[in-house]
């Protein structure tokens, strides 16, 4: 059943109005502050796009005529909606115990061993149905919703074999079918090797190669192809395997990268022209440097090495400083980074990665739209473009980061339509 258009919408006096607009490319080093803000901004809506961006006075008589809906926005932040584009948001239960042996001292790799960490998600999704894996995940779609992201990219990896990985894309298929964010749907085709195939990493991968990535692909299940090329994890051998199997079907690669330990993934990464290298906390300055003359998009994920309580945090400056093209995400996962507020995610940036309020802003927006593959259409508010934004209850921008942990967004708005509201 197709969606009803939504009616016309004009966002008026909004203390600012931070547009994003401009060239159709990343935003890279000086570029990135860039917000392009409007003081008393509007923006009128028609259907699932943006009709109009200007000063709202321009703006009041198409918007009588049209009969647009009036949103009064003085003293708040209007600016597009969060992209968070790294999220593992179907799983089952939570790894509160994981937590709580970490805080008692044991390591990321000490938990895997003894049956927690990512193998302990698996057998959790293996006794799950698809109901219930779509109920949570319904509620936290909620919460991010609430909290201002728009657009959402959704992994798969904890079924560690083909029926389970198959399962959690079919809950990402009812998922987008239902909700009202966008979802887009990334195979992490190498997560962990189960421990059935512990010894025979080789074998694993040939399956992954010849059965899973031909069925998704046949089934049009995902736009993505995900390996976590780490200690612990798979080698660079085997994600390049994987991921050229599914660049060879259509999927578009992205790669976790340089999460523990250095392993060469960043390179590999731009060697598949993937969209995006995520984590990059131990980055060489050769990496840097070839990430800053590439398109791959440096994707980092703050909120994990918030959550494990790691003292060291990816090298955001010296990639801004390079011309690399630098995004935010919440990487929301039961494990290391249970948050799903993009805000937050901001101020952490803004605190420990030491990048400004305009920079950590664009990071999460409109670079990552091009993380996505997605710029054309949403992360900036365009002419054009959907209808994709946020107001918030700041008249300055950089008390989003500023006041942290806390959720400032009045109203978020989804293809012109109004998903959340507290106004």
């Amino acid at each position: 059943m197709p969606r009803t258009s939504p009616p016309p919408l004009f966002f008026r006096n909004a203390a600012q109005l931070l547009t994003l607009a401009g060239l159709p490319v990343p935003r890279r080093g000086p570029a990135l502050s860039e917000l392009r803000i409007l003081p008393r901004g509007g923006v009128l809506t028609q259907g699932d796009e943006i009709l109009r961006v200007g000063r709202t006075r321009s703006l009041e008589r198409e918007a009588l005529r049209m009969r647009a809906e009036a949103i009064d926005c003085r003293a708040a932040v209007v600016m597009p909606g969060f992209v968070d584009s790294h999220t593992h948001l179907v799983f089952a239960g939570s790894r509160v115990n994981d937590y709580e042996l970490r805080l008692r001292g044991k390591t990321y790799e000490e938990i895997a061993r003894a049956g927690g960490g990512i193998q302990s998600s698996a057998q959790e999704v293996g006794k799950a149905s698809v109901y219930s894996l779509a109920k949570q995940a319904r509620k936290y779609l909620e919460q991010f919703a609430a909290h201002g992201t728009t657009t959402v990219e959704v992994k798969t990896g904890y079924g560690l074999d083909i029926a389970q990985e198959l399962k959690l894309l079919h809950v990402i298929r009812r998922l987008q079918k239902e909700s009202a964010l966008d979802l887009v749907p990334t195979l992490l085709a190498l997560h962990a090797l189960p421990a059935s195939f512990r010894g025979r990493c080789a074998k694993y991968v040939e399956i992954v190669t010849e059965d899973l990535i031909p069925s998704v692909a046949r089934r049009k299940l995902a736009e993505f192809i995900d390996c976590f090329c780490d200690r612990g994890a798979f080698n660079v051998d085997d994600c390049r395997r994987v991921l050229a199997a599914g660049r060879k079907l259509g999927l578009v690669p992205r790669i976790h990268a340089e999460q523990l330990t250095h392993t060469g993934a960043t390179r590999l990464g731009i060697e598949m022209g993937a969209a995006s290298a995520d984590h990059l906390d131990k980055l060489s300055a050769v990496d840097i440097r070839a990430l800053a003359r590439s398109n791959v998009v440096a994707t980092l994920l703050p909120g994990a090495n918030f959550h494990l309580g790691l003292k060291s945090y990816p090298p955001a400056r010296k990639l801004i400083a390079a011309g690399a093209v630098v995004a935010l995400a919440t990487d929301f996962n039961p494990g290391t980074s249970p948050t799903l507020n993009m805000q937050f995610v901001v101020s952490l940036a803004c605190t420990q990665l030491r990048m400004t309020p305009a920079e950590a802003i664009a990071a999460a927006t409109v670079n990552g739209a091009f993380a996505l593959r997605r710029a054309d259409r949403i992360g900036s508010l365009e002419a054009g473009k959907l209808a994709d934004l946020i107001v918030l209850d700041v008249d300055d921008y950089r008390d989003i980061p500023y006041y942290f942990a806390v959720n400032h967004c009045l109203m978020t708005v989804k293809r012109g339509g109004i998903v959340y509201s507290r106004i």
